[in-house]
Formats: C-alpha cells, structure tokens, sequence
C-alpha cells in the first residue's frame, strides 16, 4: 500500500486545484477544484491503494460558505477566542474565524488530505491555523466557539454529533452550523441567526443556488 506523505498530497492538490474565491465569500482565496467528476476519477484513480474519502476540501459547500460569511460579517462571535473548525475540509470556515480575529484557531478533519489543504490555503490567507486529523467528537479541548458547516447529512454524523453539541453548549461554549437543508438537520433544537442565497457547483449540489442557514444550537 501507498503512503500518504504530506509532499504527495501538496502536489495532488496543487496539481488539481486552481486558487479561486468561493463566489459567497470573496475576501478568501482557496485551492479549489474546476471540474468535481473530473477530481474525484483522479483521486480514485491515483490515490485508490491509500483508501482515502472523496476529495471534499476541494469544494466550498453551502454551508461553510454561510458560515464563513456569517463569522466575517460577525467577527465579534470569534475575536479573542479559541475555536474549533470541525469537519473543516478545505480550512475556509477556520481561515474566516482566523481573519475576524480569533485568538486561537483549530480546524480539524478525519481526512488526511486536509492538512495539506488547510496548510496551503490558510498560508495563501496569510493566517495561521493548527490542523487535527483526530475525531475529536465527544472531546472537549476548552474551545469557546465551535463551528461546523454541513455535518448533518447522514443519521449516524447526526446521533454522534447531538449529545457532544449540548455538552459543549452547557458548560459554556457557542455552537454555530452553517447548513443548506440538509436530511437530518435538528431543527427543534437551534435558533435562526442568519440566512444566504450561496451559489454552488451543480455537480455537486441539487440546485445552484441553495438557500443557507446559520443557526445556534442549544
């Protein structure tokens, strides 16, 4: 088998990725993909023999795109705090809470690829943004804000993610997602904060212009 070496995967996505500015959130450039059938036939094609997931850091989804929206319009949600960025992907919601001032900045993915993704694209941002690939689910690093954009897209993220989401808002933290509608959203416990027309790749999405919410839970 393969391995993963952080020069190899630098180069895939250097290699795959063109600097462009997803079209919600013009004020951050990233390493983004033109073509999603094209990347994810390369990334099987190549990177099969390591086993990794579909290249979702090469993509800014609608609900990190109103996130990070969300957090530059509202730098006071993140200035001087410690936060977490969880299920970062491309890095662009943790280089949002970097740019608005945020005292401390972890972007974390179960994705090994996203480390290179974030290193590259927080470096081009000119800010800096530490990088886990641990599943801190159910952990608690004494973050002030968590933000996670689009996580709630299966049952199982879902039933992991509610009960570490009201441990961390008891004992104090704000938890934001950004979510474009997604199957299990938990409604019934979040509050409205802000809504945004994101367009997105079709290819990708159902539509494209998805109607996005950012919400506090708890």
């Amino acid at each position: 088998m393969k391995i993963l070496t952080p020069d190899r995967a630098d180069g895939f996505i250097r290699a795959n990725t063109a600097l462009r500015a997803p079209p919600h959130v013009p004020e951050i450039l990233l390493h983004l993909a033109d073509e999603a059938h094209d990347l994810w036939h390369r990334t099987e094609e190549e990177l099969q023999e390591i086993g990794l997931q579909p290249p979702f850091w090469a993509f800014a989804w609608a609900g990190g795109q109103g996130l990070a929206r969300y957090v530059l319009d509202h730098p006071e949600t993140v200035a001087g705090k410690r936060v977490l960025d969880f299920a970062t992907g491309s890095g662009l919601v943790a280089i949002a809470a970097a740019k608005s001032g945020a005292a401390d900045v972890l972007a974390a993915d179960i994705d090994r690829f996203c480390a290179a993704a974030v290193a590259l694209n927080a470096s081009v941002n000119g800010v800096a943004v530490a990088f886990t690939d641990a599943d801190l689910t159910g952990d608690d690093g004494g973050w002030d804000v968590v933000l996670a954009g689009d996580v709630f897209y299966d049952r199982e993220m879902t039933d992991r993610l509610l009960p570490w989401f009201s441990t961390l808002v008891a004992r104090g933290a704000t938890v934001l997602v950004g979510d474009p509608g997604r199957s299990y959203l938990p409604r019934d416990r979040l509050s409205f904060l802000a809504e945004y027309q994101v367009p997105v790749t079709r290819a990708l999405e159902d539509a494209e212009v998805k109607r996005t919410t950012v919400w506090r839970y708890g």
